[in-house]
């Protein structure tokens, strides 16, 4: 953060209507969005401010934010962006500050926040464009879609990690497959984002720039927000199919709460949060039981953390960092399972299961994880979904939630 042209940086900020749609502020590839129910950021601009390389600092961005909102004399603009799944690993373009983002906040305040730097005259900014919705392609062929691992290798890692589990190595591991996608046409962002966002309005809904395309997804998993001293968090794991028959989902829901393998496999995930969170906070609470999360094709377990702050310094990137990767996404314990993860997929994560989100200049923030996404290159795409083993796991039950993941999605796909 030496560079003084980022010392340059002012913001200026303009009120706008309650009823703007933050997807008509979204620009592909560079551009930016993150919402969930009307809530969130987006964001365009060529170039942005970009926030890369090694990994993202915290209190490199969070300056720079702080800067810009003492010479622009109003909303402070924000850094909005996916961190990779591996610690340590490659984060290009990491966090940007867009040229301009529309921001609306929890009170339903809607900002218009342009990012110059001092020194440049005008940037050429296009107008807000609304997002004309699409009309459904055919579903994609089997010579269209190539399975990383097969589905008999993916039954064959759940089976060794089941093994490792037996041995004491780890205790959960989260093990993901991916299918390629080559279609017929240019697969676009704003669509597909529209898509996922009117399939589930309650996920966070996101699309950010990768190395080479733009990663398009639905999160339903909160890492953690921060805003003030407050803080919260809502991890899932544990699982179960929805169906369209009332009754049968029911029981569906009914035996996921009963299901000692599925509480299992939460209770790991929320231990780890508690521990992670505990000494970042005055209070912490957190549901006693796990509760039930619907999602459209999917019944989640879902514990709910509260916290207060110790300290008011603490950012919302500091939680990040300490959190991520959870069990949710990871295992336990954290680096065994990593090592497990690297032995046992035969692909790069990349920012699948890492967080993604934005950070205002008051260290304020939300994150999901990068959950229920595919990247989009052009006319192809990699669908990413995973699913949690634990020394119960039974490897089709593991590869049919993996189907399912992959389904939906693919049909939300025929609309980008």
């Amino acid at each position: 953060m030496n560079d003084p042209a980022y010392r340059l940086l002012q913001s200026r900020a303009v009120p706008l209507g309650e009823a703007f749609d933050l997807l008509a502020a979204y620009r592909p590839p560079l551009g930016v969005f993150f919402e969930r129910r009307g809530q969130g950021v987006a964001g365009m601009g060529v170039p942005p401010l970009v926030f890369g390389g090694a990994d993202p600092d915290p209190i490199g961005v969070i300056d720079v934010l702080r800067s810009a909102a003492r010479k622009g004399r109003g909303v402070a603009p924000v850094a909005v962006g996916a961190y990779s799944f591996r610690r340590g690993g490659r984060r290009l373009p990491g966090l940007v500050i867009p040229r301009r983002t529309v921001r609306r906040d929890h009170r339903g305040e809607t900002w218009r926040l342009d990012a110059t730097y001092l020194s440049r005259k005008g940037d050429d900014l296009t107008p807000f464009e609304p997002v004309v919705g699409g009309v459904a392609h055919e579903p994609f062929a089997d010579i269209q879609l190539r399975e990383v691992p097969p589905a008999d290798v993916y039954e064959e890692a759940v089976r060794e990690a089941v093994a490792k589990i037996g041995r004491g190595e780890i205790r959960k591991v989260v093990l993901a497959r991916t299918i390629e996608v080559t279609a017929d046409r240019e697969l676009d962002p704003r669509l597909l984002a529209g898509r996922l966002r009117a399939v589930d309005p309650d996920a966070y809904t996101f699309a950010v720039p990768t190395d080479g395309g733009v990663l398009v997804g639905a999160s339903p998993e909160l890492l953690v927000s921060r805003r003030g001293r407050d803080v919260r968090s809502n991890p899932l794991a544990g699982s179960a199919p929805r169906s369209g028959d009332p009754e049968e989902d029911r029981a569906n829901a009914d035996a996921l709460i009963a299901s000692s393998k599925e509480r299992e496999e939460h209770a790991i995930v929320v231990d780890a949060v508690a521990e992670t969170l505990r000494p970042f906070c005055e209070e912490l609470t957190w549901d006693p039981e796990p509760v039930l999360r619907a999602t459209p094709n999917v019944w989640h377990l879902s514990t709910r953390f509260r916290g207060s702050l110790r300290e008011p310094g603490t950012t919302a990137l500091d939680l990040v960092e300490a959190l991520h990767p959870t069990p949710a996404v990871a295992g336990e314990p954290r680096e065994a399972a990593l090592e497990a993860i690297a032995a046992l997929e035969p692909f790069d994560r990349g920012r699948y299961a890492g967080p993604v989100g934005w950070v205002d200049a008051e260290g304020d923030g939300e994150w999901a994880i990068a959950l229920r996404c595919a990247e989009l290159r052009g006319k192809r795409a990699v669908l990413y979904a995973g699913a949690g083993i634990v020394a119960d796991s039974d490897p089709a039950r593991e590869l049919d939630e993996t189907e399912r993941k992959f389904r939906a999605f693919l049909d939300a796909l025929r609309w980008g």
